[in-house]
């Protein structure tokens, strides 16, 4: 038995049409999962589904918010219909705003956790029943080196990614029963769009990182296929509840 295939499987991952989340779809798809890629844009989602298509993996799209329950619903039901089975979910889909916060709103607060936060307990409620009907599955949620430390800039962000850290836990606590193991992944700095953009805004941040981080080096988004493929495989089915940081050894480095 390979402890670490995944032939047989859906996995829909949100945010999955780029970044940390199209390289988690495509270890994924390597394992040999089908996958399906959610998000906003309908133009991205077509591209990692031909990306992934490429090296020969089955793959659909779904454009959806988030945010709103009734599209997360909507979303797994086309998984089903699309792949006659779901056995695991990346809650992926993120977003930041960076303000001090006695300048951030409510309702950008609310935004931030509506979209980090929120939307990972709609999607994992709305997957619940499809994996209890496959006897069992994978949740993994997208946490943050910030959902163990602070800064002054990312409140809402770090609220968020904090409360992913609990979130798992409970879920992982309430459905071990059904056979569904929850499990947190926490990135570091990682080279994508939105940290290259913070290295312009903050033009110390590159030299700040590389002094901190033992590795040596800012992360990639395919550091990530190796832990999404254990936490959705059997490899890990006595592992939940856990909160794993993929960081080079930064959240430990002093």
């Amino acid at each position: 038995m390979d402890l670490f295939d995944l032939s047989g499987t859906t996995a829909v991952i949100t945010g999955g049409n780029g970044g940390i989340g199209l390289a988690m779809a495509t270890g994924m798809a390597e394992a040999g999962a089908s996958i399906v890629v959610a998000g906003r844009n309908g133009e991205k989602n077509a591209n990692a589904v031909a990306a992934l298509v490429e090296i020969g993996a089955t793959a659909a799209s779904f454009e959806v918010d988030v945010t709103d329950e009734g599209a997360c619903a909507a979303m797994m039901a086309f998984a089903k219909e699309r792949f006659d089975r779901i056995d695991i979910l990346v809650n992926n889909a993120g977003t930041n705003i960076r303000k001090a916060p006695e300048t951030l709103s409510v309702a950008e607060w609310s935004t931030v956790l509506n979209t980090n936060l929120t939307s990972a307990f709609a999607c994992s409620q709305a997957v619940y029943p499809y994996l209890c009907e496959a006897g069992g599955g994978k949740i993994i949620n997208i946490g943050s080196m910030y959902s163990l430390f602070g800064a002054p800039m990312v409140v809402a962000y770090s609220a968020s990614k904090g409360g992913i850290v609990q979130m798992t836990k409970s879920l992982a606590a309430a459905w071990a029963k059904d056979n569904i193991q929850v499990n947190a992944v926490l990135p570091g700095w990682i080279d994508t769009n939105l940290t290259r953009q913070a290295r312009v805004d903050i033009p110390e941040l590159n030299d700040k990182v590389l002094a901190r981080t033992p590795a040596g080096r800012w992360g990639e988004p395919d550091d990530h296929k190796g832990i999404a493929v254990f936490l959705a495989s059997a490899a890990s089915d006595f592992v939940s509840g856990a909160s794993i940081p993929v960081d080079g050894a930064f959240a430990i480095s002093g």
